[in-house]
């Protein structure tokens, strides 16, 4: 615990970890600079997640909606998918058919619908009521229509249940792709790949998303609706009711229409930046015993890494390796290229 704030204390001073790995190891411990950075990663979130914290508490407060249960359930929050999910219901959003419905005032229906109360009176009975025809509610089936897309925007804005449901599909959903077109390329070995996303290697999600952004794949995380549709029916309903039938429809709704394509862009960008954390630890980790080899001594050597369009790029080092000189050459793309390659 002492080493942790002594390594806290010299970041904040402005310390690199090269430089804290060498020449403070009296006071971490002797951490190697993997152990620095990931703890300098994890202090990085930490202190953003407060951050997040306090400027959703005071987004909430600005709007008379801040309760003690609410702030308490905010600073209780271990992640940062768990502060937006609180604050998501909160948030100025774009014109919806929700907020439509709410200008025509269904609020106030939709939420006594949600409550569904088992002595509710017939729910025909209770859009009646609503209608409005200076709003824009001329019928009872309208005032319903508009209570239903009111609720399924709650159901998809409900924090727990965007919870549950992304362990879930972290847990049980799949990654599956198709082919857009039956042209071979580099990317045949994803034709029709299917593989759970708990599974899934970081390469494979980089490989399948660079096929995606060429055209040459389409993906989708998928997972069984029953058993994403049982968490939402777990959550709002409550048998007994005339209201209970309109509710079960409109979570239905919610999931399939707001919360499914909400779900699956936040998984697949989950996945997209641990692939690329995973990318980057692994060509640190492939680089590190590179740069630390010896110098060949008393021998100039020249290094090149091969590339076709990008051209070549050239390296010399003498005996004590210093760098004598670089460059990027050409030797694929004609013969003037190549007479200059070899003359560079």
């Amino acid at each position: 615990e002492e080493h942790v704030r002594n390594v806290v204390a010299l970041l904040d001073e402005g310390n690199t970890i090269p430089f804290i790995a060498r020449y403070r190891k009296e006071l971490h411990g002797s951490m190697d600079d993997t152990a620095l950075r990931t703890l300098e990663e994890r202090l990085t979130y930490l202190r953003n997640l407060e951050n997040r914290r306090e400027e959703v508490k005071h987004a909430i407060d600005g709007q008379g909606k801040l309760t003690s249960e609410l702030a308490a359930q905010v600073d209780a929050a271990k992640t940062l998918a768990e502060v937006e999910d609180l604050y998501r219901p909160y948030k100025q959003k774009r014109r919806t058919r929700a907020t439509i419905a709410k200008e025509k005032g269904l609020e106030p229906l939709a939420l006594r619908l949600f409550a569904q109360e088992k002595d509710l009176p017939d729910i025909q009975e209770l859009a009646a009521k609503a209608i409005d025809p200076e709003k824009g509610v001329e019928t009872a089936e309208e005032a319903l229509a508009g209570a239903s897309d009111i609720l399924a925007e709650m159901v998809s804005d409900t924090a727990e249940i965007r919870r549950k449901l992304r362990e879930l599909t972290m847990r049980r959903g799949l990654l599956r792709t198709e082919n857009v077109t039956e042209e071979d390329s580099v990317y045949r070995n994803y034709y029709q790949f299917e593989q759970p996303v708990a599974r899934l290697q970081g390469h494979q999600v980089l490989a399948i998303n660079r096929g995606e952004k060429e055209g040459f794949l389409r993906a989708s995380v998928v997972i069984d609706p029953e058993l994403a549709l049982a968490i939402v029916r777990n959550a709002v309903i409550k048998p007994g009711s005339s209201a209970t039938a309109l509710v079960c429809a409109a979570a239905e709704d919610g999931y399939n229409r707001l919360l499914a394509p909400s779900m699956e862009r936040e998984i697949r960008t989950a996945l997209t930046d641990m692939a690329a954390e995973g990318a980057i630890h692994n060509f640190a980790s492939n680089l590190k015993p590179l740069l630390m080899q010896p110098q060949v001594k008393d021998h100039v050597t020249m290094g090149l890494d091969p590339g076709y369009r990008m051209g070549c790029k050239v390296a010399v080092v003498d005996g004590t390796g210093k760098v004598l000189d670089t460059a990027v050459v050409y030797p694929t793309q004609g013969e003037r290229q190549k007479n200059e390659a070899l003359t560079a």
